[in-house]
Parts: C-alpha cells; sequence; structure tokens
C-alpha cells in the first residue's frame, strides 16, 4: 500500500472552486495525491479538472455520469483508494466549508486512531454567522444521531480521515445510502465495530462559494434512513457488524456432510423439526410461483445445492430436474423425500459436471449466504457456463433482516440457555443479502441481468429471490 494519502474530493457545479482549493492543497507541501471525481456538472467542472490532472502529476481526475449521490461518490472514492493501494484517504467538500489549512492537524492526530472527523461542536464558534435555519437542520441532526444512534460525534460532516489499512474493505460494504445520511451511517457502522475514531474541532464560515445542494427531499430521506437503522439496530445488530473473518469454515469433510447427517441429539431434532416445516410450508409455495412464471413448462433445470430437496415436490411435476450437491448424505435424502424422482448429481457447484449451454434454468435456495463474495463470483460464472442463451437462475438469498435470520439467531440463544451449550445449527453464514443494490452489483458483475429482486410476504419475508437472466450482451 501507498504510504502517501489521498484527499478525495467530490464535485458538482464546482468550477469557481476547483482550482482555487488545488491550489491550497499544493501549496501545504505535503505529500498527497488529490482525486476530484465530478458528477457530470452542467457548469463545466469536469472540464476544469481535467485541465488540472494534466497540469500536476498528483492530481486525478475521474467523471461519472450524473448526479448519483454524494453517499455514492464517497463510496466510490474510498473503493477507488482501496483498489489504488493506499493507506490512508482524506475526504472533504469542495466549497471552502472545509478549509485545506485543517489537513496538517488532520494528518498529525490520525497517527493514533482509525478515523478522524472534524467536528462542529467542540468549539462555540464553529457555525458563527450562520443562518438559523442552517443552524437548525445540522444541531437537529447531530441531536437525531446522537440519542436515536448513540454516535457521540459529529456525524454529518464529510471531513474526515481513514486509516484503509486498518479498516477492511467489507466496512464500508455495509453501507446502503447513497445520499447524505451516508456520513452518519458510515460513522455508526465504524463505531459499532469499535474502530477508534477522533474528533478534530473546526470552523466552518458561512457558506462564501456555491450554494448548499441539501434539499428538503434529501432531509426526509436521511431522517428515513436513521429511522432504518434505528429500527435495524433494535432488531438484528449484526446488521451492522463485520465479518472480520469474511470466510466459511471448513470440516475435516466437504463442510456439509455434518448438517446433513443424523441428528440424534435433543437440538439437532428440534431443530430439524422446525427447518422441516419452514422449507415445506413457506418456502416451497415461493419457489414454485416464481419456477412457474420464469420458465416454460418442460425447461431444463437445475437445482444447485439441492440439500434434502423438501421445496421440489411441486416442480418436479412439471420440470425435469437434475439435483446437485457435494454430499452425499444430503442427497440420499433428497432421493428418499422425492422417490427417486429426477437425476442426482455428486458435484461441487464451483466446478460443475455439466457442458456448456446445458440447462434452461438453476434455482438454489439459501446457499449464496454461506460463501465470500469471491466464491459468490465463480459460482455465478460456472452457472453463466451452463446456462443456455437467454437462461435465467432463481436464487433465494436470506437477508440480515429476514424474519428465518432473526429466528434462528433466537433459537440458537433459546437452545443454549435450554441445553447449556453452544448449539452448531448450520454452516456459518457470511454473506448474509444486505440490499437490493448490493445484490444487483454482484449480478452484473457476473454478466447477469436481474430482472426481479422480490422480498414480501410471499414466503413471509425471509429471502430476498432474485431472477436474473444471462446477459446475451457478455455472450
Amino acid at each position: 500500500m501507498s504510504d502517501r494519502a489521498l484527499v478525495f474530493i467530490p464535485t458538482y457545479n464546482e468550477k469557481e472552486n476547483v482550482g482555487k482549493i488545488c491550489s491550497e492543497i499544493i501549496a501545504l507541501g505535503i505529500d498527497l495525491d488529490i482525486l476530484f471525481m465530478d458528477d457530470n456538472s452542467p457548469d463545466g467542472t469536469g472540464a476544469v479538472i481535467d485541465e488540472l490532472a494534466k497540469k500536476h502529476k498528483n492530481v486525478m481526475a475521474l467523471h461519472r455520469p450524473g448526479k448519483m449521490g454524494v453517499g455514492s461518490a464517497h463510496l466510490d472514492g474510498i473503493e477507488f483508494a482501496y483498489d489504488k493501494g493506499y493507506k490512508n484517504i482524506i475526504t472533504m467538500d469542495c466549497d471552502f466549508a472545509h478549509s485545506p489549512a485543517i489537513l496538517p492537524d488532520l494528518i498529525k492526530i490520525s497517527k493514533d486512531y482509525d478515523i478522524v472527523v472534524g467536528s462542529r461542536y467542540i468549539m462555540n464558534n464553529s457555525i458563527e454567522g450562520w443562518s438559523l435555519f442552517r443552524k437548525f437542520m445540522t444541531l437537529t441532526g447531530h441531536f437525531l444521531t446522537k440519542h436515536c444512534l448513540g454516535i457521540k460525534y459529529d456525524a454529518t460532516g464529510a471531513l474526515r480521515f481513514y486509516k484503509l489499512d486498518r479498516i477492511p474493505k467489507d466496512a464500508f460494504k455495509l453501507v446502503r445510502s447513497r445520499g447524505y445520511s451516508f456520513f452518519f451511517e458510515s460513522l455508526y457502522i465504524l463505531s459499532v465495530n469499535n474502530f477508534s475514531i477522533k474528533e478534530l474541532p473546526i470552523i466552518i464560515p458561512p457558506r462564501m462559494y456555491g450554494h448548499s445542494k441539501m434539499n428538503l427531499r434529501e432531509i426526509l430521506h436521511s431522517v428515513n434512513h436513521l429511522v432504518r437503522i434505528y429500527l435495524g439496530v433494535s432488531f438484528n445488530r449484526k446488521f451492522f457488524t463485520i465479518n472480520k473473518s469474511a470466510v466459511a469454515k471448513k470440516d475435516a469433510d466437504n463442510g456439509w456432510d455434518w448438517y446433513w447427517e443424523s441428528k440424534n441429539d435433543a437440538g439437532g431434532l428440534l431443530y430439524d423439526m422446525v427447518a422441516a416445516f419452514y422449507r415445506k410450508v413457506i418456502i416451497r409455495p415461493g419457489l414454485n410461483h416464481f419456477v412457474k412464471r420464469y420458465f416454460k413448462e418442460g425447461s431444463k433445470l437445475l437445482h444447485a445445492g439441492c440439500g434434502s430437496g423438501q421445496t421440489d415436490a411441486g416442480i418436479l411435476r412439471m420440470f425435469p430436474v437434475t439435483a446437485l450437491d457435494n454430499s452425499f448424505p444430503a442427497l440420499n435424502i433428497y432421493r428418499r423425500f422425492n422417490s427417486a424422482k429426477g437425476e442426482t448429481v455428486n458435484g461441487d457447484i464451483h466446478r460443475m459436471p455439466f457442458r456448456e449451454s446445458s440447462y434452461d434454468g438453476i434455482y438454489n435456495l439459501g446457499v449464496m449466504e454461506h460463501f465470500t463474495e469471491e466464491d459468490i463470483a465463480k459460482i455465478l460464472s460456472e452457472f453463466r457456463r451452463i446456462l443456455k442463451p437467454e437462461g435465467k437462475v432463481v436464487i433465494f438469498w436470506p437477508p440480515v433482516f429476514g424474519i428465518s435470520v432473526i429466528f434462528l439467531n433466537w433459537l440458537r440463544a433459546f437452545m443454549k440457555k435450554v441445553f447449556g451449550k453452544e448449539i452448531r445449527l448450520h454452516p456459518d453464514e457470511i454473506m448474509l443479502a444486505r440490499s437490493k443494490e448490493q445484490l444487483c452489483s454482484i449480478f452484473k458483475k457476473a454478466d447477469f441481468r436481474v430482472i426481479e429482486c422480490y422480498f414480501g410476504i410471499m414466503d413471509f419475508f425471509t429471502h430476498v429471490v432474485v431472477v436474473a437472466e444471462k446477459d446475451k450482451l457478455c455472450s
């Protein structure tokens, strides 16, 4: 990783400011790179940052197709820094709300902390001269983030220093907001995951350059997002927790045989009863609906990672199905439940023993969450390979806020209390769905076009159902 810090400045209609702020940062004489990212500003800001990049070796200019949200810009800037190997990134506004002169102090303090944030609430004169409305909105935002989310820092400002060599990239993948609420959501996630945070007192003068881009719609969206975070924390704090291992644990066998073999203890039998009810009564009707809706009768289907097959009874009456699993005990159970209907194949979904363009469709239920994002990319690549042109996938992917996840967390705690020990109910879930945007991004990178992304009453809010088609343009 590079020891040079990257200063990231998103722009939209900042033509009059970018040259001035660039000159002042360079004049500091600090070993920094500067990245401007413009959202296709109609005032010509994009052309100005291109000229700055040509003039200065340490200045870079990136362009996005349109105004996509300040949070989205920050996430793209941070991802750029990770991808280019920067250890540190400084984020700031372009309108001189944050004076470049503060950067040396920001860098100095950062030596002992993971994140440094500029704070408007330490010195009494930090927002002196602001309009009453602007003061009211800023102080209200601070009150809500402090008392609803427990964030004791200035959580709505853009002046920050992040140590990327200490903060895993997965921390920012948890952030769902693409607007101004990015600032308090990202700081909340970093705070609850115990990264060290320090505030630096700053003074923000009355707006001298440009005008506020915060409108009523953005304010309402931020309040709505704050409420969603508050409710999410109340129901499942795990939603905001970084999986620091990010690696699926494997047993001495293929990692799944233990799950499907008979469980003789009381805890295992109780879980099996709950799981059987869940598969037959909740999942089966939803699966039937989506398969019937997207595949013509007689389509050749693959159930990738079939498990017990308790969901497949209705589908097997209409479609020729191949059931694939890497566990022989699972395939034995599948054949028992389905009276030897359909073909069963032992195999790994990362490297499936089928020819290219073999199937019209693939469905997969509650499997993806057990793999890393890198593994999932390989799995989807295999799905593309064996699908016919215009072939589709139907993926049931449990989200962190799903009813089944919440229930199983409760069941695990209940069983521990009753049986006096931790009982492992299923393989680790390291990639629970967190947002529609996250899932669409995963499928897009794998050259699939998402047709439908459903989360609702059909399966009692237990899964996000993604239906995606093999992208013909990428074939």
